[in-house]
């Protein structure tokens, strides 16, 4: 049986990015029993970013998998397991979640080698980076997964990007201080765009699926 692990670092359970990697996952899932899918909700785990504890890079002892134990070390260490990987994350003020952030930092860290600044992970495996945003294509400040998107590359293999714009912030705008949105234009494009959205993520969950089954 081959492995995809889903991490979700959005804050809600029920809006654009959740909605998302369930359809990934639903796509993944076509592959039936062959292929399990895990989803983890990162705003679930009591869990801090890299204490710079350095016990991975001690001699003799050295891992390319967080050696500090919290909530987050099953999850780190089922990675270093999985046959695929899928991050998602609204983009806050150009960045990805701060959860996400101190994900990366956890999962990453342990990779980097300071002999030789080579990046290692347990095994490569496909990725797919998917972000969700207000922003609009030829008009957004997303700096996406940012270098980390580099040492993801170096030490899986060349990521596939999943990006929704223009996504909905709330279900009902008329109860929130956000006179400088239109709902009008918003639901008009989600109306248009939303559902090919979807299509794209179960797309790419089928994708995923298929190339870890080869």
């Amino acid at each position: 049986m081959k492995k995809i692990m889903i991490i979700d670092g959005g804050p809600r359970k029920n809006m654009n990015t959740a909605a998302l990697l369930e359809r990934f996952a639903d796509g993944a899932r076509e592959k039936g029993a062959e292929v399990r899918v895990s989803i983890i909700r990162l705003y679930d785990i009591d869990y801090k970013g890299c204490r710079s504890c350095m016990a991975c890079k001690i001699k003799g002892k050295a891992s390319n998998v967080c050696k500090f134990k919290d909530a987050l070390t099953l999850v780190l260490e089922e990675i270093a397991q999985a046959d695929g990987l899928v991050l998602g994350s609204p983009i806050y003020f150009g960045d990805v979640t701060g959860q996400m952030r101190t994900f990366l930092e956890r999962l990453v860290f342990p990779w980097l080698s300071y002999n030789d600044y080579s990046l290692t992970a347990p095994k490569r495996m496909p990725v797919l980076l998917m972000e969700t945003m207000n922003g609009l294509p030829d008009r957004n400040n997303s700096q996406g997964y940012g270098s980390m998107e580099s040492c993801i590359t170096a030490a899986l293999g060349e990521p596939e990007h999943l990006i929704a714009y223009n996504t909905y912030q709330v279900k009902n705008y008329d109860n929130y201080e956000l006179a400088g949105f239109s709902e009008k234009a918003k639901r008009q494009w989600r109306d248009a765009q939303w559902e090919k959205d979807l299509q794209k993520a179960f797309d790419a969950g089928k994708r995923m699926a298929e190339k870890i089954m080869a």
